[in-house]
């Protein structure tokens, strides 16, 4: 039999109001002991909460009660809003943990038990721990449509037409002779949902969003990439010399442009290096300059990189004459040009994050409708019924391991671990 749990799952008093949650078969009990008569379910009342062991008032709290399965647990759950002083909420946790068969709630254990009892499915819950980490607005709306269930709802549409699509596979089993070919109206309708998942992998993914776009300045040595950087940042976070190859390796600098995170990152002068250590950081400035969601480019025009979001920016404009054309005159000493940079720079990145109440994918979620989008791939292209039912079959698991269904025993830990005591 499951537990009962126990936890604090408002902020750390003092506060107004702390709001005490139980949840597990002994939940009411554990209330009544408590409180009394509980009141109807959904109804609040107020009562006293008194030490079951000694009878002595602890507070005068709110107590509300959700019946299983329609809680937000799907167990039986109580909630006690007690006043919020810390000695308060010390006296009815400990009343609480005197209770036979209660115990304090591991971090994630309230949310964990919403999923394994089906309340919410795997997508919701990443999206309830990345709103709990959110510290951008932007953040904050992301992952409040995963967590309110925008991406379950589509993935419960395609998989209402996916096991139709099974369906028809299988009964050309059934009812087709064995050289009968498959129905090309099944292979054209496999290919048009493997074509709309493909559609939705194209989207801007959440890692941006979430870990900041990656802001990359490259050029030859010598060309004021740190002192850009610290012009950028507004204080001084990378080395500055007349020396050619003084940053060996790379800095990263998190910062906000126009409420964007952004990941600023300086690079190595990409030369041929004069030593080993300098080998290898410009050995890894290129793999960042590859990596980049964002390159801004401090060298000549024409031996720029090829990459889709590039801003070539000419430094040093204090000193230099006039630059090539579509270049950024930017002075990280007089301040000259930097509003235009950062502004190019929040442009830029804007175009990788997800639109403002768009759903979008993690790199999880992304691998596995990748993978339902390749069985749907195969299948559209079977010459035999048997191949494309199997085909469909493996892009049903692909969605199951998508929701938490099957297959994430090894996932549950770490992201119900991310979860904050009493959530």
């Amino acid at each position: 039999m499951t537990d009962t749990i126990f936890a604090l799952s408002s902020g750390r008093p003092p506060a107004a109001i702390s709001v005490i949650r139980v949840s597990g078969a002994g939940a009411q009990a554990a209330a009544t002991a408590l409180a009394g008569a509980l009141p109807e379910a959904r109804m609040a009342a107020v009562r006293e909460l008194r030490d079951p062991t000694s009878d002595d008032l602890l507070d005068e709290a709110l107590v509300l009660r959700f019946d299983s399965p329609a809680s937000s647990t799907g167990e039986d759950v109580i909630e006690l809003h007690t006043h919020g002083g810390r000695a308060v909420v010390d006296a009815v946790l400990a009343a609480l943990g005197r209770i036979e068969g209660l115990r304090q709630a591991e971090p994630g254990e309230f949310t964990r038990r919403a999923f394994e009892n089906g309340r919410i499915d795997l997508t919701e819950a990443e999206g309830l721990a990345d709103l709990i980490e959110a510290e951008t607005e932007s953040q904050r709306k992301a992952a409040l449509v995963l967590a309110e269930g925008g991406l379950r709802k589509q993935i419960a549409a395609w998989q209402e037409r996916l096991l139709s699509l099974s369906a028809r596979a299988e009964r050309a089993i059934d009812y087709d002779e064995e050289d009968e070919a498959v129905d090309p109206a099944l292979l054209r309708d496999c290919a048009l949902l493997a074509g709309e998942l493909r559609q939705w992998l194209e989207r801007p993914r959440v890692e941006p969003l979430k870990d900041g776009v990656r802001v990359v300045i490259a050029g030859p040595p010598n060309t004021g990439k740190s002192s850009l950087i610290n012009a950028i940042a507004g204080e001084e976070r990378a080395i500055v010399t007349a020396v050619p190859g003084t940053t060996r390796d790379h800095i990263e600098v998190p910062l906000a442009l126009g409420g964007i995170p952004i990941l600023l990152t300086d690079t190595a002068g990409l030369r041929e290096a004069e030593d080993q250590v300098e080998a290898i950081g410009v050995e890894r400035a290129g793999r960042l300059v590859e990596n980049a969601d964002v390159l801004v480019w401090l060298g000549e025009p024409a031996a720029a990189p090829a990459h889709p979001r590039l801003v070539q920016v000419r430094p040093k404009s204090d000193l230099d004459g006039e630059g090539a054309g579509g270049s950024i005159p930017v002075s990280s000493v007089t301040g000259e040009g930097l509003k235009a940079l950062v502004d190019k720079i929040a442009t830029e990145a804007k175009s990788v994050l997800p639109g403002e109440g768009a759903i979008a994918l993690n790199r999880r979620q992304a691998r596995h409708i990748t993978e339902a989008a390749e069985a749907l791939g195969e299948t559209a292209s079977s010459t035999e019924p048997v191949i494309a039912a199997e085909s469909l079959r493996l892009a049903r698991s692909a969605f199951d391991r998508l929701t938490g269904r099957a297959g994430v025993e090894d996932l549950l830990d770490a992201l119900f671990g991310r979860f904050c005591l009493g959530k």
